[in-house]
């Protein structure tokens, strides 16, 4: 019981923080603090609790194809989206959420058909972001003008999606195996519900501007799960989680920093 209402604990106070985050700073930034291993970390992070550090650093190594899953997640809700633009706002989100879904499952499942070593899927999700960067490049950035309150209703409906989304994946971690367990673990857990109240709220637009940076962060994701897979067996759980935790944060402060310094030089030359 003490474990579940961690989750739920962990879950609920990632997912507000990330929804304010994009109201205040802007979905631009939150979808390059989306890449940030939040998700994937409590997801892996309680699996290697309740089935072990082996098990999870098996699943981590599928986590990586698993957040191509995502990213083609991603993508699918963008285009969906745009094409109901002219509907009603919640048939908009449905269309694209069963959009987005079908896309996943269908990546995945392909993925775990074939076994895969830790540098085989570090390079292919090298690929995926290149792509991605590349493909998501043309989607225009929005911000959000107009804030609205955090009611009691949106507070509930952003920490039940959350938390529904760990229990379920990490309950389900022993019956389907550490392949499916880890392509599951790249699920957009702390994204998804926000994507959904920012759609809500906004409209379709500021949910794509999130879906264009999204990529932008991905690195982190890159590097924690890489830090996870190799440093979970020789550090363990706490250790393991610290140090993967830290060489995230040094690979998003360092891209941030040349954006910074990059876009500067820009204004300057101008």
């Amino acid at each position: 019981m003490e474990l579940i209402l961690a989750k739920i604990a962990v879950s609920i106070g990632t997912v507000l923080g990330l929804s304010m985050l994009a109201e205040r700073a802007g979905p631009r930034v939150a979808g390059v603090l989306s890449g940030y291993p939040l998700g994937t970390a409590i997801l892996l992070y309680f699996i290697a609790i309740e089935q072990g550090v082996a098990f999870a650093s098996e699943s981590a190594v599928y986590a990586l194809p698993g957040l191509i899953a995502t990213l083609t997640f991603l993508y699918a809700y963008f285009i969906v989206s745009r094409q109901c633009v002219r509907l009603p706002v919640f048939p908009q989100i449905l269309l694209s959420s069963l959009g987005a879904f079908v896309t996943y499952l269908s990546v995945s499942w392909l993925f775990q058909l074939a076994p895969m070593s830790l540098t085989q899927a570090a390079v292919i999700l090298l690929v995926a972001i290149v792509v991605a960067l590349i493909l998501f490049r043309k989607i225009e950035n929005v911000r959000i003008l107009n804030r609205v309150r955090l009611t009691k209703r949106v507070v509930l409906l952003r920490a039940s999606l959350a938390a529904i989304i760990v229990l379920v994946i990490s309950g389900m971690a022993a019956w389907i195996g550490p392949r499916w367990a880890g392509l599951l673990s790249g699920f957009p857990v702390t994204l998804y519900p926000m994507m959904l109240i920012l759609h809500f709220t906004y409209g379709a637009e500021p949910v794509h501007t999130v879906i264009r940076n999204f990529p932008r962060g991905m690195g982190a994701l890159w590097v924690y799960i890489l830090a996870v897979t190799l440093g979970y067996p020789v550090l363990g759980l706490g250790l393991g989680t610290l140090c993967a935790f830290g060489a995230a944060t040094v690979y998003l402060v360092g891209y941030t920093t040349f954006v910074w310094v990059r876009q500067k030089s820009v204004q300057a030359a101008q």
